[in-house]
């Protein structure tokens, strides 16, 4: 079996999520239509986002609070580095940094709810 390299988000606008994506990553999508976007990110992985009514077969209607994107960083000084840069560029929050089990962590919310995990790990 492959290790999966191929994201997929079902969403209500495929232009407006090529638009907060391609502000947040700081890349352009490689295919961008109405009704679906790519990204190929640095490490090959492909993040595309589908418009939800063109789904088949049908997926059913949610908010994006199913699941997370994981944006690991080096350490609790990138975390708040990076929810500054994202408070700037005005994406919703739904944690400010705060340290839970597993580390230095924030979250952020894009424009489906899709949540976006910023982490910085604590090794034992």
């Amino acid at each position: 079996m492959t290790d999966p390299r191929y994201l997929l988000l079902y969403v209500q606008d495929p232009l407006a999520s090529a638009a907060f994506y391609a502000d947040l990553l700081g890349k352009t999508p490689v295919e961008s239509s109405p009704g679906f976007t790519l990204f190929v990110l640095d490490n090959g992985t492909k993040l595309g986002f589908w418009a939800r009514p063109t789904v088949k077969p049908d997926a059913r209607p949610a908010s994006g609070d199913h699941g997370e994107l994981g944006f690991p960083v080096a350490d609790a000084q990138a975390v708040d580095a990076l929810y500054a840069e994202w408070s700037r560029r005005g994406v919703t929050m739904a944690q400010t940094p705060t340290s839970l089990d597993f580390g230095y962590t924030f979250v952020g919310l894009d424009p489906d709810g899709h949540r976006l995990r910023a982490f910085a790990l604590t090794l034992p």
